[in-house]
């Protein structure tokens, strides 16, 4: 895991800056100015965790970084942050595009947990127990689903559905198919049964289930990450 640091060259180098402090917690970082190329295949290999934004007082450069670093395809999905001074927080909108801001100068432990905050966000995993998918989070042994860390209650029908889906990311299952391997061959419903819970799905998790999408003609899956 490592970290872009994104601000004027000069701020890299002293004391107390984003790059000084990162080091000093043990992360792994890469430093680039604000306005170096950032057409870089290493990138791709390896996209950073996260991606820290020093703007300070210069807000508005701050948000110009962001545009440029979303046009790079590997950073798109990267969670970032952008780093303000006090003078410069009143000028921080939420249509930004920024995941978190942290307060400079900073304070060590806010500035790693706002980072791995960010991060957590964004990320995707499946395990045995728990599988996230971005802000969305299925408990699979508690029986509970939350977005962002919002409780979403859902039928007994409903979780079985998801649960399924995003434990089978990338593939596509016909309406019969869910039918079947979800509430089993007994189960007394039709394919509308279907369209019903992904919609209720959608209408409850919201932006959380971007990735579920309808293949027409087909019928349903979650996009692989």
């Amino acid at each position: 895991m490592w970290i872009l640091v994104v601000g004027p060259e000069a701020k890299h180098e002293r004391e107390g800056s984003a790059a000084d402090v990162l080091r000093q917690l043990g992360c792994r970082i890469r430093v680039c100015d604000l306005w170096d190329s950032l057409d870089d295949p290493a990138f791709g290999r390896e996209p950073p965790a996260a991606i820290l934004v020093e703007a300070e007082d210069e807000v508005d450069a701050g948000r110009a970084a962001l545009q440029r670093l979303r046009a790079v395809k590997p950073l798109v999905e990267v969670p970032a942050l952008i780093a303000v001074s006090v003078s410069g927080l009143g000028r921080l909108d939420t249509n930004d595009g920024f995941d978190d801001f942290v307060l400079v100068p900073y304070v060590p432990a806010e500035l790693y947990l706002r980072v791995r905050r960010a991060e957590w966000k964004r990320s995707d995993f499946s395990g045995q127990e728990r599988i996230k998918m971005g802000a969305l989070c299925i408990d699979l042994a508690a029986h509970e689903v939350t977005v962002d860390g919002r409780a979403v209650q859902l039928t007994h029908q409903e979780f079985a559905l998801l649960r399924f889906l995003t434990q089978q990311r990338g593939r596509v299952f016909s309406r019969q198919q869910l039918l079947e391997r979800v509430w089993g061959v007994d189960y007394y419903g039709s394919s509308r049964t279907v369209d019903i819970h992904i919609r209720r799905l959608r209408m409850k998790l919201g932006s959380a289930v971007d990735s579920l999408e309808t293949v027409r003609g087909v019928g349903y899956k979650i996009k692989a990450p």
